[in-house]
């Protein structure tokens, strides 16, 4: 079905629409980008818009305006104005778990009296959190010996993860000063490995440790945690005030919390209405607010809230968050161009494709639509990347001559330095080359991609092998940042919490729950017992399990 040559999109009274759209790819698809930009020449205008910090060009796609503008009515006959309109709301539109999606709400601006109940909640568990950032920079938090506390390790895994680790490598050059230098680490892995390596260069008495789990009911999470007591307990003791001083959670469960022993002053509030790879501009965002203090954390939100404010407003075809969704969907479901690149042209942003992995192929990679049939057609694609330069040296040899069909994403900072930054004054230009260099390639590899041998002189082409030229024709988006600093990431990151948001609206399919995520969790529960020896009856599994867990215990010689 998946590769079906007429897009169906089972759903309501769309067959009009889907008509059209697939006519247009069928009169499009062997038309090359080289002969899009020759037919209009004001491409670029009509293909890019810019909205405060953010510019974003879609000029490099293989549409045009009639594409666009078929795209954009699709969207408004899939009812897109009034699902943007459930999602800024109370509704449950998570309803295979009865659940709101209000992860917007935790932007909200504290004046906000639209939803004052909400902005009120969340500005009070931001408030408390504010205050202990204070304490902890101004190091008035301290460990129960009376040591300032100068090493915070965040427990989490996904979206308790994978948000916080990500905006903190990204914000880098903003990290505030201290009284005593503080640094942030993450662990996530179950095996123990990442946390072993960390403890090893640690302190007890100056580390505080951040438990922060939705459920606080993640095996990994806890097992993690449970270890990092033990640790602590070995060199201070077991007395409750070593909790109270070097614990704090993040959680929906207070109960669950206060029952493993963190002190209610240090437990920070969660809600069911936030998905986990959504809440990083809650509470579990402390570890970004310790990086990069509690101004930068506030200017984060304010991104974020000024797209949310873009994404409710701007026209479908001017709308950042609508256009990158519809670009998807065209490449996706039209063009057939199965996975996505992330190119992020800027060393800060290392772990910003895998943060979108979780973001898209966790809210997306489903196949059953909200009416409860299989989908007929593709759904989110396959999202991958690298930091661009390192990227270069890797897979760029795939785009550029392979076989696949790959949609890019490339990023990029306008500015990179400030004069602030800068050590000594005479290093500033060698600085600023070096940015020009970065971006000098980042424009250089999307041009390739897109044209081809025409990005190549004639005089190279003359006498060029084959094995030396480019077919081109491969799709890209080029995002610039106005600088990378916390309000234009939060910006850059509620676009494609959007863009996700609008993907499933037009597929029909439920962006919020994760039940293959929830299932692995469950079945590996089952085998714990086995390798833990508690059980030793195995015949309820499949045969490869089972001879996987008899080598594993040791039972056999294979």
């Amino acid at each position: 079905m998946m590769n079906k040559k007429i897009v169906n999109f089972q759903d309501d009274n769309q067959s009009l629409y889907l008509n059209e759209l697939n006519s247009l790819k069928n009169q499009y698809k062997n038309v090359h980008l080289n002969e899009f930009f020759a037919q209009e020449e004001d491409r670029f205008e009509r293909c890019s818009v810019h909205y405060n910090d953010i510019f974003f060009d879609f000029s490099k796609h293989r549409i045009n305006s009639t594409i666009i503008n078929s795209l954009v009515n699709w969207a408004s006959h899939k009812d897109l104005e009034l699902w943007i309109k459930k999602l800024f709301s109370k509704q449950k539109i998570n309803y295979t778990e009865q659940r709101q999606a209000m992860h917007w709400a935790l932007r909200l601006p504290s004046y906000d009296f639209t939803y004052s109940d909400l902005s009120q909640q969340v500005s009070e568990q931001l408030n408390r959190m504010y205050k202990l950032i204070d304490k902890i920079h101004a190091g008035q938090y301290r460990g129960v010996t009376g040591e300032v506390i100068q090493d915070v390790v965040n427990i989490g895994v996904g979206g308790s993860d994978l948000g916080p680790l990500m905006v903190c490598h990204s914000l880098s050059d903003f990290k505030v000063k201290t009284v005593k230098p503080l640094n942030i680490h993450f662990v996530s892995t179950m095996d123990g490995s990442q946390l072993s390596e960390i403890l090893h260069q640690l302190r007890p008495e100056t580390t505080l440790f951040i438990i922060s789990s939705k459920s606080f009911g993640t095996i990994d999470t806890l097992s993690n945690a449970q270890t990092a007591r033990k640790w602590l307990e070995k060199s201070l003791g077991t007395d409750q005030s070593i909790l109270n001083s070097h614990f704090v959670g993040v959680s929906t469960k207070p109960e669950k919390m206060t029952s493993w022993g963190i002190h209610p002053d240090n437990q920070f509030l969660l809600w069911d209405w936030v998905g986990g790879r959504y809440s990083l501009w809650s509470c579990i965002g402390l570890p970004i607010a310790l990086t990069i203090g509690v101004e930068g954390f506030k200017q984060l939100l304010e991104g974020a809230h000024a797209i949310d404010q873009h994404f409710q407003t701007a026209s479908f075809d001017k709308n950042i968050p609508v256009l990158m969704a519809l670009l998807g969907v065209w490449n996706n479901n039209f063009l057939n161009i199965q996975t996505h690149a992330v190119l992020p042209y800027d060393g800060r942003l290392k772990y910003f494709a895998s943060y979108l992995q979780q973001l898209e192929m966790e809210s997306n990679g489903k196949s059953i639509q909200r009416n409860g049939e299989k989908v007929d057609t593709a759904t989110c694609p396959i999202v991958w990347g690298e930091v661009g330069p390192n990227a270069q040296h890797a897979f760029y040899q795939l785009l550029h001559q392979g076989t696949h069909k790959v949609s890019c994403d490339f990023i990029a900072p306008v500015k990179r330095y400030n004069s602030n930054q800068f050590t000594y004054a005479e290093n500033a230009d060698a600085l600023i080359e070096q940015h020009h260099l970065a971006l000098s390639n980042c424009l250089a590899q999307s041009r390739l991609l897109a044209f081809g041998n025409q990005a190549l002189s004639q005089d190279e082409l003359n006498e060029l092998p084959k094995y030396k030229q480019y077919e081109g024709n491969q799709p890209s988006s080029t995002i610039l940042l106005k600088e990378l600093n916390p309000y234009s990431l939060g910006m850059l990151i509620a676009m494609y919490e959007h863009k996700v948001f609008v993907q499933s609206v037009l597929w029909n399919i439920n962006p919020f729950d994760q039940w293959g995520v929830e299932k692995g969790k469950e079945i590996a529960s089952q085998l714990l017992p086995v390798l833990n020896r508690e059980i030793e009856d195995i015949s309820t599994f499949d045969v490869s399990t089972q001879g996987l867990l008899k080598i594993l215990l040791g039972k056999t010689d294979g």
